[in-house]
């Protein structure tokens, strides 16, 4: 039950890079019969067998070349925003959602059009691929973290609230009730991200087609509130949670024994061998759902594709269908984006409470703002913790982010 093979783990890539060529070719304009023309796909070494088997049907049926050139994934992005505007890029490549600000504003990613498609996949992907409500990218797979149980301690029931957990952790007479990463001093917002939106403040405003806004949503009282409840559970209050665990202390307390509960992801479940666990959705402190960050991944069409009619069919009619979605998975097992197939896999219980997580979850901001936040937001958050008064560091930490983004 404990086991969790792949799912949400970003695998170090090859080295191999294969010789590709340039988003060059022409365009035949009907995205019917490419006889000719060319696309060329980026991708890592983790995605290429997944995108195989579409790529040769898509040849097969319309008479053109698809290129696959493997790169390491830490390379996709800068080599992507270099390049595309030297006509050396390719026509799509792979990548996270969280580049998407970053390559709307170097102007290197095109819309997509997916159509009827878009019904079968999870809200909270599309939301993720979506910038000032336009669709970008097609998802694939998503990741996110949620509670992770040990069964012999505490069961495999999914505590409510965060003051269940609590009692039934105490309950346990295990060393602490519950354990969570802070990256010791330096705070982790995005660990305790959950916890917060609990209350009802969330980092930035989405807007109603699920577009982040500039507005920062954790100011005002709901903020005030989450950053009151995090220092009666740091150094000042119950000590549950401290800034003396980071991502490697937090895991040996869980796979001992020391706490029965803790917030993770998928990648860290082969880092608890002695413990049989249950994962479910991150309880609520605040009253509200708790709603971690989704991770999601996709597909993007270049700004500069010479063949953009051919690179769209092949996203629409070769890469959102089931079977080229699982191969995806297959090769490089995540959460399904698509929900058939997100529903089919569900049937592994750990993989079930990863995406009831990620169904209540919320796409990290991929706004370019995102970045001037997390130094601000992190370290307030371990103040807090270690006894600082909650209300003037919250504060504080508003104000700094509201000049940092108006520099």
């Amino acid at each position: 039950m404990r086991k969790l093979t792949g799912i949400g783990v970003v695998a170090v890539t090859s080295t191999l890079l294969l010789a590709g060529c340039s988003a060059g070719g022409t365009d035949d304009g009907d995205g019917g019969d490419g006889g000719g023309a060319e696309i060329v796909i980026w991708t890592d070494a983790e995605r290429e067998e997944g995108i195989t088997a579409a790529a040769a049907a898509f040849e097969e049926e319309t008479g053109a070349t698809v290129t696959l050139v493997q790169k390491n994934f830490e390379d996709l992005r800068p080599d992507f925003i270099a390049q595309v505007p030297t006509g050396e890029g390719p026509d799509i490549t792979v990548g996270a959602h969280d580049w998407l600000g970053s390559l709307v504003a170097a102007g290197v990613v095109d819309t997509i059009d997916i159509g009827d498609a878009a019904e079968g996949f999870q809200q909270v992907a599309l939301d993720a691929m979506t910038y000032d409500g336009q669709l970008y990218a097609l998802p694939y797979s998503l990741e996110t973290i949620a509670l992770v149980q040990n069964t012999a301690l505490v069961g495999e029931e999914a505590p409510a609230t965060w003051d269940e957990m609590i009692q039934r952790g105490l309950e346990s007479g295990a060393e602490r009730p519950f354990v969570i990463n802070t990256a010791g001093e330096t705070g982790d917002g995005y660990t305790m991200y959950g916890f917060q939106t609990s209350f009802g403040a969330p980092v930035f405003v989405q807007d109603e087609s699920g577009s982040y806004t500039s507005e920062i949503g954790m100011a005002g009282p709901e903020g005030e509130a989450f950053a009151q409840w995090l220092h009666s559970q740091g150094s000042a209050g119950t000590g549950y949670i401290s800034t003396t665990v980071d991502y490697d202390i937090n895991n040996e307390l869980f796979n001992s024994g020391a706490a029965p509960f803790t917030i993770q992801g998928p990648w860290a479940i082969s880092a608890y061998p002695d413990v049989d666990v249950a994962v479910n959705p991150i309880p609520t402190a605040g009253g509200e759902t708790a709603a971690p960050f989704v991770g999601v991944q996709g597909f993007y069409l270049s700004a500069q594709s010479e063949n953009a009619l051919l690179a769209q069919e092949f996203i629409v009619n070769y890469l959102a269908t089931e079977e080229a979605q699982r191969a995806l998975h297959e090769a490089d097992p995540r959460l399904p984006a698509l929900t058939s197939l997100a529903e089919e896999y569900s049937s592994d219980p750990l993989l079930a409470g990863f995406l009831a997580s990620a169904q209540n979850g919320v796409p990290m901001p991929s706004i370019p703002e995102m970045g001037l936040v997390w130094e601000f937001w992190n370290a307030a958050e371990a103040q807090i913790i270690n006894g600082a008064d909650p209300a003037t560091t919250w504060s504080q930490m508003i104000s700094d982010i509201e000049g940092a983004l108006s520099e």
